[in-house]
């Protein structure tokens, strides 16, 4: 027996179907600053992530470039900078690798991101919402940096900070990059693991807080966090090394080549 939707032309239905799904532009943006203000919420209420990630950077800056070597970096203008840059791009390194890897391996191995999908979001708003969130989290520790910074000897002026803390910012997303690209081969427990791999060599190998020998500078070469700090420094007028093409090659190659590594492995196996 033929019902009103038999009698409906095939063509129209799907045209119909493709309608409910078209969301006006005004509710999709609406979608996307909702899912990145909810996403920065609960990470905010995580004390095991906002805690570490907001205080250390400023809190060891304090330690070091204040209480336990503040006079000798009082003396040296070139230290003060070293140091202040240093625990900014610490800073920068840890809600992007910690934010995504960890959240995006425990939602890949609850089934929350094949919820998501079947849910009617727009398309990658979870991905858009954790790299939002990262960049808040980073917003807050730059501007803990700045206020800090007089207290380390770091002499910056009102417009070095504002350029710092922009490319402390978006610098953050290759390492967005590297933390999406964990989660999505580990599991849940293992994924911290896995990214203190990556993070704790990276900050001593990439020669950011403790300078290398001259024999092995090349390693740190091939560190986003070494590419990052010079282009900090080349942001304040300051004396890096390389080119900023180069710099702005490589952290763009990370960001793109591993987030598209991830997109495939979700897409497969999620």
């Amino acid at each position: 027996m033929n019902t009103v939707a038999d009698s409906i032309p095939a063509e129209s239905r799907a045209v119909e179907k493709t309608a409910a799904r078209t969301m006006p532009g005004r509710r999709v943006w609406r979608a996307y600053a909702i899912e990145a203000k909810y996403e920065s919420l609960r990470m905010l209420r995580a004390p095991a992530f906002a805690g570490p990630f907001l205080l250390l950077p400023a809190g060891l800056y304090l330690l070091f470039g204040f209480l336990l070597f503040g006079d000798a970096i009082a003396k040296d203008p070139n230290a003060a900078l070293f140091m202040f840059m240093g625990f900014s791009i610490m800073g920068v390194m840890g809600p992007g690798m910690f934010g995504f890897g960890v959240t995006v391996a425990t939602e890949r191995e609850q089934g929350l991101l094949q919820l998501k999908r079947a849910l009617p979001t727009p398309p990658g708003a979870t991905l858009l919402a954790k790299m939002v969130m990262s960049m808040f989290f980073v917003a807050i520790i730059m501007a803990s940096m700045a206020a800090a910074a007089p207290l380390g000897h770091a002499r910056l002026s009102a417009a070095q900070m504002f350029s710092v803390g922009l490319v402390g910012i978006f610098g953050s997303m290759p390492f967005c990059a590297l933390g999406f690209f964990v989660g999505s081969l580990a599991s849940a427990k293992s994924a911290p693991a896995f990214i203190n791999l990556l993070y704790l060599p990276m900050i001593y190998l990439s020669g950011i807080l403790i300078p290398l020998p001259k024999s092995a500078e090349w390693i740190s070469h091939l560190s986003p966090a070494w590419h990052l700090k010079q282009a900090a420094l080349a942001a304040i007028g300051a004396t890096g090394e390389g080119s900023m093409a180069v710099h702005f090659a490589v952290l763009a190659g990370v960001t793109v080549v591993f987030t598209a590594f991830a997109i495939r492995r979700l897409a497969r196996h999620s």
